[in-house]
């Protein structure tokens, strides 16, 4: 794969003939429009003049930093797809505002960020299921911003934490191919058990103050709630999340070195899989073997990772996190073009289900692994001090779903059909995009706008002040709903918070105004998808002016546009980069265009100079 930075937009379609504007079309525009209001809104009740979050600050599993930058996410990608400039200005503020709240908050018990919760714009020690949580809108604006001194530079420090590059903050350890604890952050890794308190952050008065969202009444029931979050050193699955900052580093910049630091990470995974059966180790020790660690199935968020959920009630929940992990692998995938990457996790699927059991004529399959005398000893609400080194091991929390985390993004990634059959329920889009539910996309947008609608009412009923505000209180209340926008205006994986990269089937801009994004009153549906290209349809609604709009294949310009057929039986050749529409006001067309897959490497550049 060589790099691809096109200088120039090689083809130009017309689309002359005007039509009827297509409801789907005025509701994705009605769509991307109110949501900026929204946020407009949104903003101004949770944000102060600084961008800093009206809330309590607070070190947590439960409420932390991620939650308070989550109250933007989707944000720039919103941005991206067509919204307001002023989302953007919007979101970089309340960016600056975070990193500075959160840089001057901190904690009194909590050894590790006495000295800030933030150091060098970075959470001190925490873990990478809550860094990619905060950091998801951040990965992503690039797609709008990849010109961003400021966002560079920081993804340039960031990502060299985890690879070696400043030995004053040693996350990462070159020669055995480990991120040394499953806590690291600015102030490097936590090279001891966790405690209960690292995770629950300082003690706070609850009751009567706070409604915390997972149930707490009392700073002791969230001591509780983490009491057995102990097993951190070493390497663990879910710092596997650190590979999105390499992309994003690679996006920016297209140094080499970033693509040559995710794929030795990532095969470094891929060779303890292979060595242990398959199945991806949540453990690996500080010297890069599995044997060294917790046991394969061991660590927080692990295999055998069963805890009380909520200790006072005696829930058990099993938190085996498995669904972001293929997103991590399908980072090497998006840099390389090899889909090893994301098979291995597929195999992995088939590999956990042939472990099934039949009782009383169903078909029962097994989504946890590990000590079973330590499963009895959390159902049993007793402690783990003094469980011995070794006992008995197997499979258990046998359900009727099968064991299918991420199977929809698998079928994406590589369109074999058979990773739909691991699902119970095959989503609606994929009907759509089939050929065989042409009413969902009106559907989508009409329950989104709903949801939007329910999201103002909330936020404009919530009377609380800051001091009686955690940082997670308003997550439900953020107005960016872009997930039908993602699936319908570029055929892609809505990205949320689960700190991965915008997998998508084209991406637009708008060569006018020089930005990311559709063009004002301009409308996209990609209304089908194979494995070498998609359909898709473009609707000027504007009356009055024409409008042009460039198409590129891919979210980062990783697939190679080598056909396109327009609804007027015109035949042209994109030469493998962007290509330009334009369209006459009130005007519509509808395109073919096939594709080399995965055929470039990654790029946040405009498809101009």
């Amino acid at each position: 794969m060589t790099p691809l930075r096109p200088n120039s937009l090689q083809t130009v379609i017309d689309a002359p003939t005007p039509m009827a504007p297509p409801r789907w079309a005025l509701l994705q525009r009605q769509l991307l429009e109110a949501q900026a209001r929204a946020c407009h809104e949104f903003y101004a009740r949770y944000f102060d003049d600084r961008g800093y979050l009206n809330c309590v600050p607070r070190w947590s599993g439960d409420d932390g930093p991620d939650d308070a930058l989550e109250n933007v996410l989707n944000w720039t990608v919103l941005h991206a797809l067509g919204a307001d400039d002023s989302i953007l200005h919007l979101y970089k503020k309340a960016l600056e505002g975070h990193f500075r709240q959160y840089t001057e908050a901190k904690t009194t018990d909590v050894a590790l960020g006495r000295d800030g919760m933030y150091f060098q714009e970075f959470h001190a020690c925490f873990d990478w299921f809550h860094h990619g949580e905060a950091w998801s809108p951040i990965f992503l604006q690039g797609l709008s911003d990849p010109n961003d001194r400021t966002l560079i530079a920081r993804m340039r420090r960031w990502t060299g934490w985890y690879m070696g590059e400043n030995p004053h903050v040693p996350n990462y350890d070159p020669e055995h191919r480990v991120i040394r604890s499953f806590f690291n952050g600015s102030r490097g890794p936590l090279l001891r058990p966790a405690t209960a308190l690292d995770w629950a952050g300082d003690p706070i008065d609850v009751e009567g103050r706070f409604d915390a969202l997972h149930g707490e009444q009392s700073f002791d029931q969230m001591l509780e709630h983490f009491r057995d979050y102990t097993d951190v050193v070493g390497d663990n699955h879910v710092n596997l999340g650190a590979t999105t900052l390499g992309l994003a580093a690679y996006a920016l910049t297209g140094e080499e070195k970033y693509r040559d630091w995710v794929r030795d990470y990532l095969n470094a995974w891929v060779e303890r899989t292979e060595k242990n059966n398959g199945l991806i180790p949540s453990s690996v020790g500080l010297d890069g073997t599995v044997d060294s660690g917790y046991g394969w199935y061991g660590g927080v968020y692990g295999w055998g990772f069963s805890v009380m959920q909520i200790p006072w009630n005696g829930r058990v929940a099993h938190r085996a996190y498995h669904t972001r992990t293929p997103f991590s692998f399908a980072n090497g995938f998006l840099m390389t073009g090899n889909a090893d990457y994301v098979s291995l996790f597929r195999r992995m699927i088939d590999n956990v289900n042939s472990h099934a059991t039949v009782q009383d004529g169903k078909t029962l399959y097994p989504h946890m692994y590990g000590r079973l005398d330590r499963l009895e000893r959390i159902k049993n609400g007793e402690s783990l001090a003094g469980l011995p080194e070794t006992g008995p091991e197997g499979w258990y929390e046998y359900r009727a779903s099968k064991f299918a985390p991420s199977a929809f993004a698998l079928w994406y990634w590589t369109h074999d059909q058979s990773a739909l059959d691991l699902l119970d329920h095959v989503p609606p889009w994929v009907d759509f995009i089939n050929g065989s539910d042409p009413t969902f996309p009106e559907r989508a947008l009409e329950a989104d706008l709903e949801a939007l609608r329910q999201k103002v009412e909330g936020f404009r009923a919530d009377l609380r002040s800051p001091d009686t505000t955690m940082s997670d209180d308003m997550n439900h209340f953020n107005p960016a709903t872009i997930g039908a926008l993602t699936q319908l205006m570029l055929g892609g994986i809505p990205t949320g918070r689960d700190v991965h990269a915008l997998h998508a089937q084209l991406r637009y801009f708008d060569p006018a105004r020089r930005r990311a994004g559709l063009p004002e009153q301009v409308a996209a549906l990609v209304d089908g998808m194979t494995a070498d290209g998609v359909t898709v349809q473009l609707v000027n609604l504007d009356p009055v002016d024409a409008h042009s709009v460039v198409i590129q294949g891919g979210a980062y310009n990783e697939h190679r546009l080598t056909h396109v057929r327009d609804s007027d039986g015109g035949e042209h050749n994109p030469q493998g980069v962007p290509f330009a529409v334009r369209l006459a006001p009130g005007a519509a067309i509808h395109l073919t265009i096939s594709m080399e897959r995965y055929a470039n490497p990654p790029t946040f550049s405009f498809p101009w100079v």
